[in-house]
């Protein structure tokens, strides 16, 4: 994708419906994106860069407010820096802690398809004999 996008463009681009993109930007997670002649939306490559950054953060549990506030202190420049490393780590800290929890999770699961798999294996060794 090179040049300005429209907002359907940009919707296929990020897999955001059309909605969910005037929402972003309606409460302050996108900028007040540039507007053709014609008064329709125009989205730069480093609009979708953004945006495809918010979906991440979204994925990550992070809630919309704690995204406004850091796109907030994103639109402040260099001098966040600090408030949004450390929001940043935060998140980190969430994110490795809800991993080590879904791979406890995953062991559980894994070893009841071991058990299973054991149980199906002597019922079939049963029945053969």
């Amino acid at each position: 994708m090179s040049g300005k996008f429209t907002i359907k463009q940009v919707a296929e681009a990020t897999g955001l419906s059309v909605h969910t993109l005037r929402y972003y930007e309606r409460i302050g997670l996108i900028h007040s994106i540039n507007r053709a002649d014609n008064t329709h939306r125009r989205y730069t490559e480093d609009d979708i860069g953004w945006i495809n950054f918010l979906i991440k953060l979204r994925a990550t549990g992070m809630p919309i407010q704690d995204m406004q506030t850091y796109a907030e202190l994103q639109r402040q420049g260099d001098s966040t820096l600090p408030q949004r490393v450390s929001m940043l780590e935060a998140l980190e800290r969430q994110v490795e802690s809800h991993i080590r929890e879904m791979n406890e999770h995953l062991g559980l699961i894994r070893y009841k398809i071991g058990f299973y798999r054991e149980v199906l294996t002597q019922t079939q060794i049963a029945e053969a004999s």
